[in-house]
């Protein structure tokens, strides 16, 4: 009978799908600062097991590395897996405050409403800090759960390298595509122009190098690619919160300018 158990910390748009699909293959249970996202039941059937894994899935804020040491405190797990994404050097204050217990960083990739299956379909990189205890032997231990699950694995460098990699060349990197999107737009609409049509231009040129990526012209919502911005604040990077937000004023313009136009005709 299996004496130890995973636990899931933050039921939410990330912490839901780890849980179902670290359940499929071992005793995993979920907690929640939130009492009506939890199984209370299955909580109390398997408290007295000794804890794994604890895999932290709560949103970052200024109490976050607050909040995964009561967290530790709570559960005693041998390891803590962060899948959050988290502002650079978090990884490494955290191992330095907890020395005993070793902290894997593993971004997480995918959309929400498709999470599950995102998490399948791309490898889950992680990272270890090189100081971290028995980091080897913890480190195979997760890919080897990973792999039970269905999910590849990779290991990067250092949590520094990861935690940078899911700012910069994930969600800013969208953000700035987007951007592009958004100033195309607004110049086609600016000449009179159609905007697919202008864009055809580089179909042939984006099937051939992969370098013309053409994207909906959309405004940035979503708690993401923007509020991901504070946790690196790169002045430059905030200009795509700039460009998006004087896409949406101009956007709207565009739409009032329209709307008079037919009530006056």
């Amino acid at each position: 009978m299996n004496n130890q158990k995973d636990i899931v910390a933050g039921l939410g748009e990330i912490g839901l799908p780890i849980f179902k699909l670290l359940s499929k293959s071992q005793i995993v249970v979920g907690y929640d600062t939130n009492p009506k996202l939890m199984n209370k039941k299955e909580f109390d059937k398997y408290q007295d097991l000794d804890t794994t894994f604890l895999h932290i899935c709560i949103p970052f804020s200024n109490k976050f590395q607050s909040s995964v040491k009561s967290l530790f405190r709570k559960f005693s797990p041998d390891c803590i897996v962060i899948h959050s994404t988290v502002s650079p050097y978090t990884t490494k204050k955290l191992q330095s405050s907890l020395k005993n217990v070793p902290i894997i960083f593993s971004a997480t990739r995918g959309v929400h409403k498709r999470m599950i299956r995102d998490l399948r379909r791309y490898t889950k990189f992680f990272a270890i800090e090189k100081n971290a205890p028995n980091a080897k032997l913890i480190s195979n231990k997760f890919s080897r759960l990973m792999k039970r699950c269905g999910v590849k694995t990779k290991k990067m460098s250092d949590p520094l390298t990861l935690e940078l990699a899911k700012l910069i060349v994930d969600t800013s990197y969208y953000g700035w595509l987007i951007n592009y999107a958004q100033m195309s737009k607004t110049i086609a609409i600016k000449h009179g122009i159609d905007y697919d049509e202008m864009w055809s231009f580089s179909d042939e040129i984006h099937k051939f190098l992969g370098n013309r990526p053409k994207l909906f012209p959309g405004f940035i919502g979503g708690h993401c690619v923007i509020p991901n911005l504070s946790l690196i604040n790169e002045e430059t990077l905030w200009e795509i919160d700039n460009i998006n937000n004087s896409f949406s004023k101009k956007a709207k313009n565009v739409k009032s300018r329209n709307k008079r136009f037919h009530k006056s005709k």
